[in-house]
């Protein structure tokens, strides 16, 4: 509604406004250390299963647009750049989202979207998958401070869907802000990126 998109508004810009200095240093130490785009554009399903292109800084030496083929990185992938190890390990890779936030193809909050070529695979596995896009996708979710940031196995993928499907039959601005509270916890402890 209306108060999710001004708190969303709100939020996005406060935290680019407070983070430009270290955006701007992402940006270029990635334009320095290896050739490519700054920003990686991914195509996602969004609100009501529309596809929507999601901004991250570009963390590989290849970018896959997600459409068709989507490979999981692995630890040590040899695809991670330097500079991308450093930006997954401490998520700044997801900053540019803030972009697809103030845009409205994304909210702060929400069931993280996946790769087009990740849902076709798991809307037929998985009962009520796509129910997840009845809201807009986010940069951080129920799922993600509950564990479940990672792992493209069915099994973690289950319990991801599971949260996503808790988050929208509870959803409240309270549960939002507990969430972003809980995000900026688990950011600064996670050991877990690759």
């Amino acid at each position: 509604g209306i108060a999710t998109r001004l708190s969303d508004i709100a939020t996005a810009s406060f935290v680019l406004v407070l983070l430009s200095p270290v955006i701007l240093g992402v940006a270029a130490a990635i334009k320095l250390t290896s050739p490519g785009p700054i920003i990686f554009r991914q195509r996602r399903y969004g609100l009501d299963g529309k596809e929507i292109i999601v901004y991250k800084f570009r963390s590989m030496s290849v970018t896959e647009d997600g459409q068709s083929t989507y490979t999981q990185v692995t630890r040590n992938d040899s695809r991670v750049t330097p500079v991308g190890a450093f930006i997954r390990a401490t998520s700044l890779d997801e900053l540019p989202q803030l972009l697809n936030v103030l845009e409205g193809s994304m909210s702060i909050v929400g069931p993280r979207p996946h790769a087009i070529a990740v849902n076709e695979q798991y809307r037929r596995l998985i009962p009520g998958y796509m129910v997840r896009h009845k809201v807009k996708p986010g940069i951080t979710g129920w799922a993600q401070v509950n564990g479940f940031r990672g792992g493209d196995d069915i099994g973690a993928m289950r319990q991801r869907i599971e949260f996503d499907l808790e988050y929208l039959q509870h959803w409240s601005l309270t549960l939002d802000l507990m969430i972003i509270l809980r995000t900026a916890l688990v950011v600064w402890n996670d050991r877990h990126a690759y």
